[in-house]
């Protein structure tokens, strides 16, 4: 029963207040569908491609190792290096700048601005170039008057522009009226306006908005937006992004996968043109010393008048072609190690890159060539968005200058190699030469030359055909990003979202009243109900009298208001607590801790509900100070109480007012006010009264002064059989209930009960009163038919 009653009270406050939460709930959902009636709702774009393996992506076993070991560490799988770079702002920049998102046209309505982004309802032509154009921020708007003229207005104009024009351009209050076509001069360059034709025509009487951004604006705004995601240890990345038009989500990422595959293939031409021009370059030094061998030789024919060489031994002469061979492809190897020297040597930068597979051939060099030209690409691509102090560039830094180190230690000790290969092979070669003792000494001259001849030919013809293959690889790229699925933007919103938007209506229509409830609740310290009072106090509780809205205070002898039956209980519990007193009077003493806790009205009430019960009643005012009852029984007041105390000629029975309209009801008033009211009632009179009325009386009902204010009613009290402590509901706090208490504990007043006054039914407090219904009045048709 207990925890009813205490959920009851948790309850009750808030069922109370059922319609401001009603209210507040229907506000909330009204506000609800009224922000998703105007919102810009936002439309999410999704595409996903796949990024390609680098093929030359193998690395050295001395780097691998070294990797294992947490030097030069680098994921095997570069899409997080490609993402990055897809979310650059270069590349970024480059879709803004194509698809123009700088400039947007807004279309307004009768509540809202909606963005015209496929069919712009107008077309702007800047005459300013567009590095002007990319810094502007303004907004200006446009009303269409008719098919030929509109009415501008928001716009700076040009301080070059003078009014001699007024003639040809209109002016209004609220803009410029200009013609479609027609120059108009601006602070940041003239532009000229055109309407669109066919089926987006624009409206007449339409309004438009412009809104031109800066470009480095709009860049922030789509990197921010965009999202890019992928799983672990897979090539495929989604793309998606979010904007108030699906189109432009769309158009975006498309926009943006072509710019990323077109800086992914200028980085690979970057390497081939490297390639190329670094054969060019070796292709002309050759031409020039094939030359020079051509003419020595030309010179040694003439010279020496040699036309055909006989053979004076062939196993000897086809041992020397054999060695020569292997000189001349020696020979070959030293050159091209030197040429890679120079070319390495020449770069103090560390971001060129390096010819690639020009017929070295040990293929480790090819292999530290190739690691090197990726590495210098990716360093190259992030100084493109970051600095020389960024870890990573600092990192990869030091993996080149580790490369760099390796690649010409490697061809230092190749061209060692090789040149005692050559040595080896000279001397072989000067061993055979010995052994053809008929070849007069000029043939041998002329085989040098014609061996250094076949060395530059060589060499010459290689060199062509890698120019050969580096313009192939030049002709045939392919993207780096294959599309897995293209752009797609669907046509439901991602935000807001309607559910979410009704459920935190709701949440907020039924929270936030509740919580102010609670907050009201938590912070009022006023005393409600029996509840509060007993958690305060342990002064018996006579009962509660409910408020009112009648103007009419007193009950009436037939009334069947919640209040007159309040009176009855009380009546009845009061007959209870004094049935033991029968030889005279009954004297109940009503008082209060402070005053308008309707003390008097309770005390009046009190002795007509008595009196309806045909017991004489007597009700004396004592609170001589602030007398209310007299003015609530309409009563004169120049005579009374005061009067009988201060003069000792004045007896009981003039003192006495009868009601007409009541023959059980008698009042003493409490007369005029006096200087010295303690003093007065501290006379030997207030015992001869209390005395010769107990006779005459079955109760006296005695309103007296709120004793938190004054002493008055202390003074008094030995005459009190039952004393009633009004409380007035929502008024008094329980602090100072503590008074209350204090006088019941140190028994200061008589048989002190405790009744709560003015309480709210409707919030739930108290117990409730009714029963039964009023009896109507009959009409007289209705006597006639009975």
């Amino acid at each position: 029963m207990n925890q009813n009653n205490g959920f009851k009270e948790i309850v009750m406050p808030y069922m109370y207040k059922w319609k401001f939460i009603a209210f507040c709930v229907i506000s909330a959902l009204a506000l609800g569908f009224i922000y998703l009636r105007y919102a810009d709702y936002e439309y999410q774009a999704t595409a996903k491609i796949k990024i390609k393996e680098n093929e030359n992506n193998n690395r050295l076993p001395e780097i691998s190792q070294m990797q294992n070991y947490g030097l030069f560490r680098r994921e095997s799988n570069n899409v997080l290096d490609e993402i990055e770079v897809i979310k650059s702002r270069e590349i970024i920049e480059q879709v803004v700048k194509d698809l123009k998102f700088n400039i947007q046209y807004f279309v307004e309505g009768r509540v809202k601005a909606s963005e015209a982004f496929v069919d712009p309802p107008l077309n702007i032509n800047f005459s300013a170039s567009d590095s002007i154009i990319h810094k502007i921020d303004t907004t200006f708007s446009i009303k269409i008057q008719s098919a030929h003229n509109f009415l501008l207005k928001g716009i700076n104009f040009s301080e070059k522009f003078s009014f001699k024009n007024q003639e040809d351009t209109e002016q209004d209050d609220e803009g410029t009226v200009y013609a479609f076509g027609e120059s108009i001069p601006t602070s940041f360059g003239a532009i000229t306006i055109t309407p669109r034709i066919g089926e987006s025509t624009t409206k007449i009487g339409s309004n438009i908005k412009i809104k031109i951004s800066p470009i480095s604006k709009v860049i922030s705004k789509y990197k921010n937006n965009l999202i890019i995601s992928n799983q672990e240890m897979s090539s495929i990345i989604t793309l998606s992004i979010n904007d108030n038009v699906a189109e432009k989500a769309s158009l975006f990422l498309d926009k943006l996968i072509e710019k990323y595959n077109e800086d992914v293939e200028n980085d690979k031409k970057m390497v081939v043109d490297a390639t190329s021009k670094f054969i060019n370059n070796r292709l002309e030094i050759v031409t020039d010393e094939l030359g020079d061998v051509d003419l020595s030789a030309e010179t040694i024919q003439k010279t020496n008048k040699l036309t055909d060489l006989d053979t004076q031994s062939n196993i000897y002469l086809e041992s020397e072609r054999q060695n020569e061979n292997r000189l001349v492809e020696t020979a070959m190897q030293i050159q091209l190690i030197d040429y890679m020297n120079q070319h390495i040597a020449k770069d103090e930068t560390d971001t060129k890159l390096l010819p690639a597979n020009i017929g070295i051939a040990d293929g480790s060099i090819e292999q530290i060539t190739q690691q090197y030209n990726n590495l210098v690409l990716e360093k190259n691509r992030l100084l493109k968005n970051s600095s020389e102090k960024n870890p990573t560039i600092v990192n990869l830094t030091t993996q080149i200058n580790q490369l760099k180190s390796n690649l010409t230690q490697s061809l230092t000790n190749m061209k060692r190699t090789n040149e005692m290969n050559y040595s080896s092979l000279a001397e072989e070669n000067r061993r055979i030469g010995s052994k053809i003792y008929s070849a007069p000494k000029k043939q041998r001259q002329f085989r040098d030359i014609q061996r250094q001849q076949n060395i530059k030919e060589g060499l010459y013809l290689y060199l062509l055909e890698k120019r050969e293959e580096a313009a192939i690889t030049h002709g045939v790229t392919s993207p780096n990003a294959k599309i897995v699925d293209m752009a797609f933007a669907s046509n439901k919103p991602v935000a807001p979202k309607p559910p979410i938007i009704i459920l935190t209506a709701l949440i907020l229509g039924f929270g936030f009243p509740i919580v102010l409830i609670y907050l009201f609740n938590l912070l009022d310290d006023k005393v409600h109900n029996i509840s509060d009072v007993k958690k305060e106090v342990t002064i018996p509780f006579l009962g509660d009298i409910p408020k009112s809205k009648k103007k009419n205070n007193l009950i009436s002898k037939i009334d069947y208001t919640p209040k007159a039956e309040a009176f009855r209980m009380i009546r009845t519990n009061l007959k209870f607590l004094l049935q033991n007193i029968e030889d005279r009077a009954k004297v109940i003493f009503v008082t209060s801790t402070t005053s308008k806790e309707g003390k008097s009205h309770t005390a009046i009430n009190l002795a007509l509900s008595l009196s309806f019960t045909e017991k004489k009643v007597l009700l004396i005012e004592t609170d001589i100070r602030v007398p209310k009852a007299t003015n609530y029984l309409n009563v004169d007041n120049n005579f009374g109480l005061t009067n009988f105390i201060g003069n000792n000629k004045v007896k009981v029975s003039e003192i006495i007012k009868k009601r007409e309209d009541n023959e059980y009801f008698d009042i003493i008033p409490s007369g005029v006010i006096p200087p010295n009211p303690a003093e007065l009632l501290m006379s030997n009179r207030v015992q001869e009264l209390f005395d010769e009325v107990s006779t005459q009386y079955d109760y006296i009902i005695v309103d007296t002064a709120a004793v938190g204010l004054v002493t008055d009613t202390l003074l008094i009290s030995k005459f009190a059989d039952l004393f009633i402590f009004v409380v007035k509901a929502g008024y008094i706090t329980k602090k100072q209930l503590q008074l209350a208490q204090r006088m019941y504990t140190e028994k200061r007043l008589p048989r002190m009960n405790i009744l709560l006054n003015s309480v709210d039914h409707r919030k739930g407090y108290g117990y409730g009163y009714g029963y039964g219904t009023k009896p109507v009045k009959k009409r007289w048709w209705k006597l006639v038919r009975n």
